[in-house]
């Protein structure tokens, strides 16, 4: 049998996925500072949480391509709390944002064409791409006192073959919010090689800043298609639930949500309980993002205590998310540190998951409940300052 190119993978499994299940079958302690699923984080969820899918409306079999109405206008609602106005007819609704990207890469790029995709950046992209049969191409994020686009490199990554833009805003896992003068490049890019943009904005609502609202795309960009993706996963911290969506903004979105309606009617992959319900659970989501909230930060400040003392590692800037990144030595591949801090009882992920370098950098949660993540960060910060500054690690530890 002839398998697809498109799943030409390599699956066998990684030294650090058999070094992480061993250690479970093992039975030995692990405090997991990679969490992201909120379900299994310890938040408390409402107890009648899954009575929304129980709506008798569910049972009448109404296929909609873009998705019921009602689920439409409740996305319409979230947007308004934000300041924007957005029309229904703007909106297609998906079972997840992996499906809503993919409906844009077949919506917007012929087979060998170019998405470009900032970096560092989510691992997944890679893997649509190459099922949409895209080519995926990195643009620079730079550090300087805090993330930001290098617009020249951005500049000089396009070719004739790229079809769009990829936002993640605010990014994942640098934690970086697309600013207003890093819009208008992005514009003018777009404006100028006529691309489209996209824009996830998952973690829209988790800047570290309370103080801090930071703009949707949403809201349009002069004279540039934009198409914002999001959903239930981080909002309403659902990602079981699978719903999600598309916003179309900008000049072409007309004939844009025609295209996007017949691939919808195609799949039809909404199912009709979670549409009804998501009304209810996108008005209800202000609880689990106010425990989100409080538990990042929480966390960030725990992290921040534990690495005061060491140094030689840097702890870099993050305005939102669920993600801290760390800057240390680069003294062997981060594979190594992982496996080398696994042994120790402590999980995290190396830098170049995310398209970092192989050395030099480790990517924490912070959604991690908050007992075991101080003592994984322990157990981390004793590491490093043993291994990278060779101090005694019983002097920092609390």
């Amino acid at each position: 049998m002839k398998f697809s190119h498109r799943t030409n993978w390599n699956t066998e499994e990684s030294e650090l996925a058999r070094a992480h299940r061993e250690r479970l079958k093992a039975g030995l302690p692990i405090a997991d500072i990679t969490a992201s699923n909120p379900t299994r984080c310890g938040f408390d969820y409402d107890s009648d949480l899954l009575a929304a899918l129980n709506d008798a409306r569910a049972f009448d079999y109404d296929p909609q391509p873009l998705g019921l109405l009602a689920a439409r206008e409740a996305v319409c609602a979230y947007y308004r709390d934000h300041g924007v106005t957005v029309s229904p007819d703007q909106v297609v609704l998906t079972t997840s944002t992996s499906e809503a990207y993919s409906y844009l890469f077949r919506l917007l790029c012929d087979p060998g064409s170019e998405i470009l995709a900032a970096q560092p950046g989510y691992p997944l992209f890679d893997y649509l791409a190459t099922l949409d049969d895209v080519q995926l191409k990195a643009a620079p994020f730079v550090y300087d006192h805090g993330w930001q686009i290098d617009p020249e490199g951005f500049r000089r990554a396009i070719t004739s073959a790229t079809g769009a833009i990829v936002m993640v805003h605010p990014n994942n896992p640098t934690g970086h919010f697309t600013k207003p003068w890093e819009a208008r490049e992005l514009a003018d890019l777009c404006h100028e090689f006529g691309l489209a943009l996209i824009v996830d904005e998952v973690f829209l609502d988790y800047a570290f800043d309370s103080a801090f609202q930071p703009a949707t795309f949403a809201a349009g960009l002069e004279d540039v298609s934009v198409f914002v993706v999001s959903g239930l996963s981080k909002i309403a911290g659902l990602p079981q639930m699978k719903a999600a969506w598309i916003v179309a903004t900008g000049p072409d979105w007309k004939p844009a949500m025609d295209r996007l309606e017949v691939i919808g009617d195609t799949f039809l992959s909404m199912n009709a309980p979670v549409q009804w319900a998501l009304p209810t659970w996108l008005a209800g989501r202000k609880r689990i993002q106010d425990q989100i909230r409080s538990r990042v930060n929480g966390n960030l400040a725990a992290l921040d205590a534990q690495l005061a003392s060491l140094k030689s590692v840097r702890r870099l800037e993050v305005e939102g998310g669920w993600y801290a990144i760390l800057r240390i030595a680069a003294l062997q591949p981060d594979v190594q540190i992982v496996l080398e801090l696994l042994n120790r009882g402590v999980w995290v992920q190396p830098g170049h998951f995310f398209g970092m370098p192989e050395s030099g950098w480790l990517v924490l949660s912070l959604l991690t409940p908050i007992d075991e993540f101080k003592e994984g960060v322990r157990l981390l910060a004793d590491y490093l300052a043993a291994k990278i500054e060779g101090t005694d690690p019983t002097s920092i530890s609390t």
